[in-house]
Order: C-alpha cells, then structure tokens, then sequence
C-alpha cells in the first residue's frame, strides 16, 4: 500500500505542464495563474498577446502563446511549441469560447457554426492533440458552462448553449475513449461569474437583480471561486474522477 501524501502533496502541480486557452482575460486569466501558483509551467494561449505577456509579468512560470483556437493550424502550432518546450502535456483547459447571437431568429447558420467551431471542435482537436502527446496519465478539462445544462431564457443563445451542451457530451465520450490511458476528461461548469464577457450583464440593474434572484445564494461568482474546482480536476486530487460535470454555480441549476 502506498504512502498517503499530505494535502499540499495531493494538489501540487509541481513538474507538471499546462496549457490553457483563452486567457488573456476573464476565467482563462485566473486559471493560467492558479496553475502556475500550484507549481505548473503554463503555456496560456490567446490572441490578444499584449494581455498575455502582462500575465506572464506576474509569474514566470507563465508563458505567453499567441493562438486563434479557431486555426488548426494555430492549434497545432500551439501543442507542438509546448512539446518542443517542455516535452509533454500533463493539463489541458479548453477555456476559449465566444458567445453568438441571443436571438435564434438572428443568427445565421454561418455565424451558427462559427460559435461551434470555437467552443467545440477547437476543444475536441487539442483534446486529441493532447491525448496523442508524450506523458502517461493527463487531466483534460472542458470549461462548459450552466447553460450547457439548463435554458439561458431569457437571454437566449442558441449556439453558445448548443456547443457547450455539446462539450458536455464531447467530455463523457472523451472518458470512456481514453480512460484505459489513464487520461481524465472531465467538465467544469461555472454558473454567473464576473469577468469580461459578463460584464454588460452585471452593468445592467435589472439583469443583475435577475441573477441574484434566481441564485440559490443570492449573488454572482467571483473568479477565485473556481479555484479549487479547477486545481480538483487538474490535480491528483481527482485521479478516480473521469467522464463528470463539476457544476460551480452558487446553486442556479439546483432550483
């Protein structure tokens, strides 16, 4: 039998290597750093560089990649720089996306499939890409979304709530493909947070009123409170936890 490790052991990412997309801003930002302070060499990969290499200022163990994960050939480029670098992918968080039309009525099916193209096929080839790279056991993380698994009326989105439903149910397949591999696919569903993309929301009274009131605590999330979720599923903290949905949401979908 072996030795139990301490706490700090069991969620220190020391020696491991991260990549994690869409964090130049928002949740994306705060989970490059929060891997990075549990000791992870993070690749944090984005378009807008300039807001990267401002994170990367703040921890050396961040490193700046610019990447449009809507490019296979940006995403490749972006998983081959990390080998290169490093040699391996331990954690990968699929955490770009983009949000399209509220209206369905609005939203051609162009435009449809550019938000699917984002929010899940670019997951679904890194996912892939790293499964195919050199390491052994690897924690694959999905950020979803609560709107993956209730409606956003009234808001609406259509697309946005299709792909991260879908991811969803890329996740789970992930899981069972890969899990003879030692490879961990799991989803990390966020409810109401506020970061950049929800900023019009929380700007605006009566959304903000919506939001809380239909809270199981009253309030929106603050980024920090996705980090011990996010650590659990990239850490060895959850190394019999494959193919699950961690919902983070102050109790929205609860109702």
């Amino acid at each position: 039998m072996s030795t139990p490790r301490t706490a700090a052991e069991l969620f220190s990412l020391e020696g491991r290597t991260a990549i994690v997309t869409g964090a130049s801003a928002g949740l994306g930002a705060r989970f490059a750093a929060v891997l990075a302070q549990a000791g992870a060499t993070v690749f944090a990969a984005a378009r807008r560089i300039d807001r990267l290499k401002e994170l990367a200022n703040l921890d050396a163990r961040i490193h700046p990649v610019a990447c449009d994960v809507a490019a296979e050939a940006d995403r490749e480029r972006l998983v081959e720089a990390v080998l290169a670098a490093t040699g391996r992918i331990d954690i990968l968080v699929n955490n770009a996306a983009i949000s399209g039309e509220t209206r369905a009525e609005d939203e051609s099916p162009d435009a449809f499939a550019d938000v699917l193209g984002v929010n899940l096929t670019a997951p679904f080839h890194l996912a892939r890409l790293t499964a195919e790279a050199p390491a052994g056991a690897k924690s694959i993380i999905n950020v979803s979304s609560i709107l993956g698994l209730v409606t956003g009326a009234p808001l609406g989105g259509a697309s946005y709530s299709a792909s991260k439903a879908g991811l969803i149910g890329l996740t789970r397949d992930l899981a069972g493909q890969w899990g003879r591999d030692g490879i961990r696919v799991n989803a990390l569903a966020p409810g109401w947070f506020r970061t950049e993309m929800t900023a019009d929301l929380f700007g605006d009274e009566r959304s903000a009123r919506w939001i809380d009131r239909n809270t199981l605590l009253r309030r929106g999330g603050d980024v920090q409170e996705l980090d011990g979720a996010l650590l659990f599923l990239a850490s060895d903290a959850s190394t019999y936890c494959t193919g699950q949905v961690l919902t983070v949401d102050g109790g929205w979908t609860a109702r």
